[in-house]
């Protein structure tokens, strides 16, 4: 059994898929590269290669795989997870040039569109980032990842009017997403709309089946009473 592996790269690859599913990234990676010694211009045994490599978080290897693959093939799901291997490696300059291939093999993608915003925005181009995030919900209205990374993106750089505005449409879409209700909380909060604020915040709090940040929200509810009643006094004296 095991010299019919070594020389069969038929079963090899059989193998190494299987490995694959069971998350066994290790030995799968093993049994790509005995397959690809047999088949070097495989470029699916590439990527799945590089899969493993990327989940291992060996990512230079990953990332040489997946551009051997590349190199052999032009695809979408390559050039995504090129794009992907770079971010994680955290160089997200050189991911942009892999989402935009991607895009190139398939431009209805939202995933690849917003992961191109991503990587601008991780570099630091702000403004090139909101025009993708802006375009990708033109294009995708539904898609509410574009809402929530243009306003969370709004709300770095201080803009929480037009923040609060984007996560309104994310309500729209979906009255359940929490996260919404918190980001507009946040943004009344930061305007200095307490009342606003608070009434946001306690949506949150009755609504929510993800209480991740109810630590967060209770805390800025408590400190919000507490400053009403000091300025109450206050008034008072």
């Amino acid at each position: 059994m095991t010299t019919q592996y070594m020389t069969n790269p038929n079963s090899l690859s059989k193998l190494a898929n299987k490995l694959l599913e069971k998350e066994n990234y290790k030995e799968a990676a093993s049994k790509y590269l005995n397959a690809i010694l047999f088949e070097r211009n495989n470029a699916k045994m590439y990527y799945k290669l590089g899969l493993c490599y990327k989940h291992m978080e060996k990512y230079d290897k990953a990332i040489q795989a997946l551009e051997k693959s590349a190199e052999i093939k032009k695809d979408y799901d390559t050039y995504f997870e090129l794009g992907v291997c770079y971010l994680l490696k955290g160089i997200p300059c050189g991911a942009i040039k892999n989402f935009v291939c991607a895009i190139k093999e398939k431009p209805d993608s939202p995933d690849a569109i917003l992961q191109l915003g991503i990587s601008h925005e991780l570099c630091e181009e702000y403004d090139m980032a909101l025009m993708i995030y802006q375009k990708l919900i033109e294009n995708s209205p539904k898609y509410i990842k574009a809402y929530d990374h243009k306003s969370s993106l709004l709300m770095k750089m201080d803009r929480y009017k037009e923040a609060s505005g984007v996560l309104s449409k994310i309500m729209k879409i979906d009255s359940t997403y929490s996260k919404a209700y918190v980001g507009i909380g946040i943004c009344f909060d930061k305007l200095g709309k307490k009342t606003d604020a608070q009434r946001y915040y306690k949506k949150y709090l009755s609504g929510t089946t993800e209480p991740s940040q109810a630590g967060f929200v209770l805390s800025r509810i408590k400190k919000l009473r507490e400053n009403k009643t000091s300025e109450m006094k206050f008034a008072l004296v």
